[in-house]
């Protein structure tokens, strides 16, 4: 089956006990056993649910992967493949990365006693060269988040796969419709499922997608022990979405063309940051190992920050907000929003300067998004 068929039918079969189209919603905590020492397929929704059972099942499919967890948020998710290290481990990361990770880094695993290296993740390279004998895992955001950097991931796979290193990939971006890592070497996917996942900006989840049996059992018992699964409610919600994922991202990923090339053309804006553009410096990188271009454009603004505020208070069609992936349209602030936790210097250091300005596109007609822009541009 091709890939809008299994978001559909894969994992969500008829109900047996009434033939119910949709999956139910098992909103229980608890399942009766058959007698003592006999559970029967599902003990506690802790440990495992049909709901969420069929969500994860679904999305390993898209992911064209073996084993699927869901978990009760993006972070909780990346939280869970972070916790195969142990105390004195090394990790490089390529420094483009979403700023949730980077706090989780820094204010938590460091703590722990987990050392981590940054690295440029378009230079394949900069992962060898920073290689310890205590490496034991390589994270690669692609595209990252805010820049929409890509990371070769083949180039990168095939290094780690030499050293033996656990590769971890975040596709929250680009979506299992646009890219899919394991396919590419990586041993680890990592989404924020409340973003193109479940794709209506109402759910907060995560999960996690492998093909390795001893990283499934890893990462499966931390999920049952730590506890931040995803509720079956939650879960729905994400099988709804990915049902249409795949017709979403195509409306998302050409709306976003559009917008990206008539701000390219736009003298007001200082640069324009989107893969699908022939000026973004990894565009080959990203027609040969993505399907699509994906739904953010990151666009710099001249001048100082009242200028930046003044093209947020003319916005309408865009709403002023934190996340993506939801099929309106999004504006966020890296500055002040997702990458507030790195210093001045750090954020400069990579690129996001105070006139960095995130498009989460949605599925709204196009025109009218670029009349919004070009209103909201006319205030700066």
């Amino acid at each position: 089956m091709k890939f809008a068929t299994r978001a559909i039918r894969v994992g969500q079969e008829p109900d047996p006990a009434t033939g119910s189209i949709n999956v139910p919603i098992y909103q229980t905590a608890n399942f009766v056993f058959q007698g003592v020492g006999e559970p029967g397929p599902y003990e506690y929704s802790r440990t495992s649910n049909p709901t969420r059972r069929a969500f994860e099942e679904s999305l390993a499919s898209l992911e064209e992967g073996k084993h699927g967890l869901a978990f009760a948020s993006g972070m909780a998710a990346i939280d869970a493949a972070l916790s195969i290290l142990r105390h004195g481990n090394h990790v490089i990361v390529s420094e483009n990365l979403y700023g949730g990770t980077y706090g989780l880094i820094e204010r938590v695993w460091k703590e722990r006693g987990v050392e981590f290296s940054y690295v440029d993740g378009t230079r394949p390279s900069a992962f060898a060269e920073a290689i310890r004998p205590t490496t034991r895992m390589v994270w690669i955001e692609t595209p990252a988040n805010p820049l929409l950097q890509l990371v070769d991931v083949r180039a990168v796979a095939e290094i780690t796969r030499r050293r033996g290193l656990v590769l971890v990939a975040d596709n929250t971006f680009a979506s299992p419709y646009f890219q899919r890592p394991l396919n590419q070497g990586v041993d680890v996917v990592v989404h924020s499922a409340t973003k193109y996942i479940s794709g209506h900006s109402d759910v907060i989840a995560g999960a996690i997608v492998v093909n390795d049996a001893h990283l499934f059992e890893q990462l499966s018992l931390y999920q049952k022990i730590a506890g931040a699964v995803a509720g079956p409610f939650d879960s729905w919600l994400c099988l709804r979405g990915l049902k249409t994922l795949a017709i979403r991202m195509m409306q998302h990923a050409s709306n976003a063309q559009r917008v990206a090339e008539w701000l390219a053309g736009d003298k007001r804006v200082e640069s324009v940051l989107y893969p699908g553009l022939s000026s973004h410096p990894q565009h080959q990188l990203a027609r040969a190992q993505m399907d699509g271009f994906g739904a953010i454009v990151t666009l710099r603004l001249q001048g100082e920050m009242e200028g930046v505020k003044r093209f947020f208070d003319g916005l309408e069609v865009f709403s002023f907000a934190g996340s993506l992936g939801g099929v309106e349209s999004l504006v966020s602030h890296p500055w002040t929003m997702s990458h507030q936790s790195l210093s001045p210097e750090d954020k400069n250091r990579i690129g996001i300067t105070e006139g960095t300005i995130r498009l989460s596109i949605g599925i709204e007609d196009a025109d009218d998004m670029i009349a919004d822009l070009d209103k909201a541009l006319a205030r700066v």
